[in-house]
């Protein structure tokens, strides 16, 4: 489905106007995000912020660029516009009749036609307002939906295709039930669709006056302006950097949850076009041909849907680290705008990313996640390196069982890991790819659920060694009163964020129940309910970004300075970094220059010697855990410049 043509004929957009429209259109989204922040009910929803709100136009064109949505195209295709009434509010979690726009079933998605009424006719629509977010539980195999070892959809939950859940104004009782009735958490459930539809709702009436404001013909011309300033600024100020040429990268998901590990690869090999110098008509094709074949388990993502529009929206703002400085990176917004500049082309059905359905989907993550990468990976062998290292910035960890009143309890959240060293600073502590979302306050999980938090902080020596060091990801630990079963849906617990230009792989992500004790054990990254015993310490420790740029550039006040900081231990400056440190953490550390010098010198040849003898790559570094998975290769070819 794509959407309607753009009219031929428009009027010419105020420059002025059309700022006025973007900050209204800003305004609104933000409002519709915190009234669903301030009403939901779900820790995934409400504390977590696990969801985001997106406006779109007449021609189902995306308008934001704060946050990334859904997509509108399911919705008109099943519902003609002309059918659609003040008040309708439309429904959708269905993946494989979503257009990709939803990646898995506990992704539920609202959409609110806006209308707007010229000289007292018939109301007629003008825009959409859309929100979705991850839910607690909507049925499937195990509590939270989303069964690790799933090998069917049909073990994931319950699939909504495109419904009108109101109409005109009336909620539909019988699907609301149907949904809340296959939860095991039933209230917050419906308390969260409650919240979203009426958020969105209130923004349609927002943007509504938008419209009565200024006039359809005017608003719709600042829409297109607003498109097309973006695609602008990206096609001469973005794209512009990458050099006219085709270059090939790829990089691994390492489980599914059902076959032993192995690299599920995930390839793109780009070409950017122009008309010779860089600018003019340029744009970019990503192509996918050589991603692995679909999984038995739920890690595949359905991207082939609209010509692929939800995923290039998905991955272009990747290509923001292009910008001339951090500070203009951060006043570019990812809007429709992107789309012309990007064609994507994808392999036949029964990928990663053409599964074929029912194939199962709820770890989608793991692809969607990657594909960032593959992408600053590709990007960086084309600008000599000048794109951040890597990052994987989410994975669900929670707890499930009775509490001491016997009644059910599900918690669960998103924890953050490290970003990637850049080229001019180092990575992030602690990210999250979802705009403001967190971990769930330790005042809401203590107060509600039977575990204690012991510890949350940084693990320390997590980020990757560069010139640049990679940001550090969490350690927490959670302490339990009461016997329950942990559930986990993580990747790079084998493989590592990699390091770029010289930098190195950060720490991979780690789990571990009762550390230090008689009953210690390892929980793999795909667990649905691994038993821990009342008392039990569960221990997470998650992914510390890749670093970027030789760690023995690093100048050794910024060595010291890390380990005053308790971001790296003494023993990590000597072996990453080949800082030799007198004194203790905590007091007066002091740099052995001599010493450091020749730790530095004899490190240098060392790693000189492992790329001379091919046992590394010069310009990436995936960490010990690739060649776990590949057969002993330290590297794959595509890491060779």
């Amino acid at each position: 489905m794509t959407a309607a043509t753009a009219p031929a004929q428009k009027p010419a957009a105020d420059a002025v106007l059309v700022e006025i429209v973007a900050g209204t259109l800003a305004s609104v989204e933000k409002e519709v995000e915190t009234a669903i922040g301030r009403t939901s009910r779900s820790p995934m929803i409400r504390d977590a912020h696990d969801f985001r709100a997106g406006i779109h136009d007449i021609h189902l064109r995306k308008l934001t660029g704060r946050s990334y949505s859904a997509l509108v195209q399911p919705i008109v295709r099943d519902f003609p516009i002309d059918t659609m009434k003040p008040g309708d509010v439309f429904f959708h979690n269905d993946v494989y009749s979503s257009e990709g726009g939803i990646g898995h079933l506990p992704d539920m998605c609202v959409t609110v036609p806006v209308f707007h009424s010229e000289d007292g006719g018939e109301p007629k629509v003008v825009a959409f307002v859309q929100a979705f977010g991850h839910h607690d539980d909507i049925g499937g195999a195990v509590p939270g939906s989303m069964p690790s070892h799933a090998r069917s959809v049909y073990e994931e939950g319950l699939m909504v295709p495109p419904i009108k859940l109101w109409d005109q104004g009336v909620p539909n009782q019988a699907a609301l039930t149907i949904m809340t009735r296959n939860s095991r958490m039933p209230e917050s459930l419906a308390a969260d669709l409650d919240a979203e539809c009426s958020a969105c709702l209130m923004g349609a009436r927002r943007l509504g006056e938008l419209f009565t404001r200024y006039g359809v013909d005017t608003v719709q011309a600042c829409f297109d302006a607003i498109i097309e300033n973006t695609t602008e600024i990206y096609r001469t100020e973005i794209l512009s950097k990458i050099p006219d040429g085709s270059y090939v990268w790829e990089d691994y998901a390492e489980h599914d949850g059902v076959e032993e590990p192995k690299l599920h690869r995930q390839r793109i090999t780009l070409t950017k076009l122009s008309d010779g110098d860089g600018v003019t008509n340029g744009r970019i094709i990503l192509d996918f041909t050589g991603t692995g074949p679909q999984a038995k388990g739920p890690i595949n993502h359905c991207a082939n849907y609209s010509d692929g529009v939800f995923l290039a929206k998905w991955l272009a703002p990747i290509l923001r680290n292009l910008a001339d400085t951090p500070e203009r990176m951060a006043e570019l917004d990812v809007n429709e705008g992107v789309v012309p500049l990007i064609e994507m082309r994808f392999p036949g059905p029964g990928t990663l990313l053409t599964p074929v359905f029912p194939a199962p989907t709820n770890a989608r993550t793991f692809v969607i996640l990657r594909l960032l990468g593959v992408l600053a990976g590709v990007i960086a062998k084309a600008v000599d390196g000048k794109m951040p290292a890597d990052q994987e910035t989410i994975r669900y960890v929670g707890f499930h069982g009775m509490d001491r009143d016997g009644n059910p309890y599900l918690m669960r959240e998103i924890l953050g890991g490290g970003s990637g060293g850049r080229y001019y600073a180092d990575g992030e502590d602690t990210v999250h790819v979802v705009p403001d979302s967190s971990n769930v306050p330790t005042e809401v999980t203590e107060s509600r659920f039977p575990f204690r938090i012991e510890r949350l902080g940084l693990a320390v020596d997590s980020g990757g060694a560069g010139r640049y060091r990679g940001g550090l990801g969490y350690e927490k630990h959670y302490r339990m009163e009461i016997d329950t079963d942990f559930m986990c849906v993580a990747d790079r617990s084998i493989l590592s964020c990699w390091g770029v230009k010289g930098g190195r792989a950060g720490k991979p992500f780690q789990v571990t129940i009762d550390p230090g004790g008689p009953n210690e054990r390892e929980v793999e990254g795909l667990e649905d309910a691994a038993p821990v015993r009342a008392g039990e310490v569960i221990r997470v420790r998650t992914t510390g970004g890749g670093g970027w740029g030789d760690p023995f550039d690093r100048p050794t006040v910024e060595g010291a300075r890390d380990v005053r900081w308790g971001k790296v231990s003494v023993a990590g400056a000597r072996d990453d970094y080949g800082v030799v440190l007198t004194g203790a953490p905590g007091g007066i550390v002091i740099v052995d220059e001599a010493a450091t010098e020749a730790l530095r010198a004899a490190k240098r040849a060392e790693r000189e010697a492992a790329i001379a003898a091919g046992t590394e790559a010069a310009f990436f570094d995936r960490g010990p855990g690739y060649a776990t998975l590949a057969g002993g290769k330290h590297f794959a070819e595509v890491d060779l410049l």
